[in-house]
Formats: C-alpha cells, structure tokens, sequence
C-alpha cells in the first residue's frame, strides 16, 4: 500500500493588522456596517426618549444597553423611519480644550460622554480607544472629552484630577491609569489623596497637579461640560457623538470604526 499523501501545511496565523491596512477594513465593512445601524437604531431610540423618562444614575442601567436590555432587531424600526438628531453642535473644535485629542481640523470629530465609575466607559478605553487613537495620530479623527459625572462625588472629582493631568499635557497617561486594564477604581480610591498620588506616580508635577485639581477654574470646567451633556440629552454612559450622529453604549469596536469610515468618506478622505 502507498503511504498516505503528507497533509496539507497549515497556513500560517497571520498577525493582527492594524486599520491601515485596507483589504482587512473591507472584508469587515459588512458585518460592521450592520452593527453600525443597530447602534445608531438604539442610539436614536434612547437619545430622543421623553423628557420626563428616568436619567440615569448610580445602580441604573447607565453603562451600555446592548449588555443589560438587550433589543432584538425586529423590534428596532427601520432606518428608513428614523429621524436621526444632527448633534454636530457638541463638536467644539476649541484649540484650548485641554480634554481633546487630534487636530483641531480633522475630517471627524468624536465627542465621549464618560464618567470615572462607569464599568463600560472603563472597558470601552481599553478595548475600542486604542484603535480609535490610531486614527487620532494619523490626523483623521479629534476626540474631544466630556465627562458628565452621573456617578456624583467621586466621578467629578477623578474628572477635576484627569483635568488638572491635561494642564501638563498628560490627560491620555492618567486617564488610562484611572481605567487600567479596563476596570474602574473603587470609591476609595478616587479621594484626593489617591489621585494626588497616582500623579506622583506618572511622574506629574505633585505640586502644580493638587494646585490644578483644587482650582475652582478646573471645577468650573467640569461642571460645563457635565450642564453640556445633559443639556444633550445624554442619559447613559458611555455615550458618543460621531460626526453629528449619536452612538449609546459601548458598542463593538466594528461599529465605531464602519461609522467613522462613512463619515470619513462623507468627509472626502476616505480610502479609495
């Protein structure tokens, strides 16, 4: 008897390819493209919910829809019957925003709605931010930071200490401390002391920082932005305005990034 033929090689694992590479970005155009309008569906649906429809708050469903309500598509109207709201008025482009990450004239602004306790603001950072900021360091894409507290105390004060960071141009290093690995920190762990000395950990003027955080400008700030996103209507966190287009949850990454691709192409710099 012959010998069995040899199997086949196994083809290589090819590594992961990042959002440069333009054949990979199309294979998941359509897959993405649907978790795109699935999400701007459930954007639309609770953005233009009643005034008088609860907000939320510490204990609510605050974080994501997708992980705690989940909607079937069917019950979702369709695109064609939804009056999506143009909030392209959230862009600043402000060349002050010490909270803003990215050209001031990039094709595509993204505004996130966060707060320091949320678990899902935390591993949206961690998951989909990275991908995000690849598009912020080639230029096409600005990501302007509002942090709208829901969680009170704690939240608004881990806000005034990632603030007082970005007055030594270290917004994006403390920030993804306060969010390492993807997880919030507790209570405890957003008192002054602890956020004073997670700056002197980063390497942050201690001095200057505590003077920042203590300052009532930096209060000042905060509580803008928070007025900001209520006066929005943004009651969930995370939330994001994309282009103009609303985005609630931590959504797949996929999605973000379908969306930003047509608004890139809307902007004429997308790839040919």
């Amino acid at each position: 008897m012959d010998p069995a033929p040899p199997a086949p090689a196994t083809p290589p694992t090819p590594p992961a390819s990042s959002r440069s590479t333009a054949p990979a970005r199309r294979r998941l155009r359509v897959p993405a493209a649907i978790l795109a309008v699935t999400a701007l569906l459930i954007a639309v649906v609770l953005w233009t919910r009643p005034a008088g429809a609860p907000e939320g708050a510490p204990g609510a469903a605050t974080d994501t829809l997708g992980a705690q309500e989940p909607v079937a598509l069917e019950d979702l109207p369709h695109p064609s019957r939804v009056a999506v709201p143009d909030l392209s008025a959230a862009e600043t482009r402000d060349p002050g925003d010490l909270l803003a990450e990215g050209p001031v004239d990039a094709p595509v602004v993204l505004v996130v709605f966060t707060d320091y306790q949320c678990p899902y603001c935390a591993r949206w950072t961690a998951d989909t931010l990275p991908a995000l900021r690849e598009e912020v360091e080639a230029g096409r894409l600005r990501i302007e930071w509002r942090d709208v507290n829901v969680y009170g105390e704690d939240s608004e004060r881990a806000a005034r200490a990632a603030l007082a960071a970005a007055r030594q141009d270290r917004h994006a290093d403390y920030q993804n401390a306060l969010f390492e690995g993807g997880e919030i920190r507790s209570g405890a762990e957003l008192d002054e002391e602890a956020l004073i000395a997670l700056a002197d950990e980063l390497g942050l003027d201690v001095e200057q920082f505590t003077a920042d955080l203590r300052a009532e400008e930096t209060a000042r700030t905060i509580a803008e932005h928070a007025t900001t996103g209520r006066e929005l209507g943004v009651v969930t966190t995370p939330s994001f305005v994309l282009d103009g287009t609303p985005i609630v949850g931590a959504q797949p990454t996929d999605a973000f990034l379908a969306r930003f691709d047509e608004a890139l192409a809307a902007a004429g710099n997308g790839e040919g």
